[in-house]
């Protein structure tokens, strides 16, 4: 059996009720792809992901800013506590095959950009449109196929 694909999904510890539900189904279809999801662990954008994986049994992985692994979102299987705070973007990036981003604000913007620096697959919904390369779509569930098409392998 090859290596599972890992998904990033990048936005913000703060959101509203709309891009909550459209995180919640990206790690829906990420879970149901059989990929595993990693994030920042935290609230937000970060929660409604893996709350979503969680539903449909998949593995969540968070890199936390903090020192705290119980600073994790209550859906964290595995949480890595980095004290790196916004340096943490950099190793969700790098453990990623791809990357989605959802919403969110300058931690998000440059996690984009660290994914547009180390040419990661990227898929945005709603998010920064700074670069051509950045694929976007409002569908969970296309931005999903989008990861696995274009993931690195």
């Amino acid at each position: 059996m090859g290596k599972k694909p890992v998904i990033a999904v990048l936005g913000g510890a703060v959101c509203s009720q709309e891009i909550y539900e459209k995180a919640r189904l990206v790690g829906t279809h990420i879970a149901r792809q059989g990929g595993i999801l990693i994030c920042g662990g935290r609230t937000g954008v970060m929660e409604a992901a893996c709350k979503g994986a969680r539903e449909a049994q998949g593995l969540t992985i968070g890199i936390l800013p903090t020192e705290e692994k119980s600073d994790a979102n209550p859906y964290v299987d595995v949480a890595i506590a980095t004290n790196m705070g916004h340096a943490r973007n950099a190793i969700i990036v790098l453990s990623a095959d791809a990357a989605i981003a959802i919403d969110g604000r300058y931690g998000t913007l440059s996690e984009i950009a660290f994914c547009l620096n180390m040419e990661i697959p990227l898929i945005g919904i709603e998010t920064w449109d700074i670069d051509p390369r950045i694929h976007t779509t409002n569908s969970p569930e296309e931005a999903v196929n989008l990861a696995f098409k274009l993931r690195r392998k």
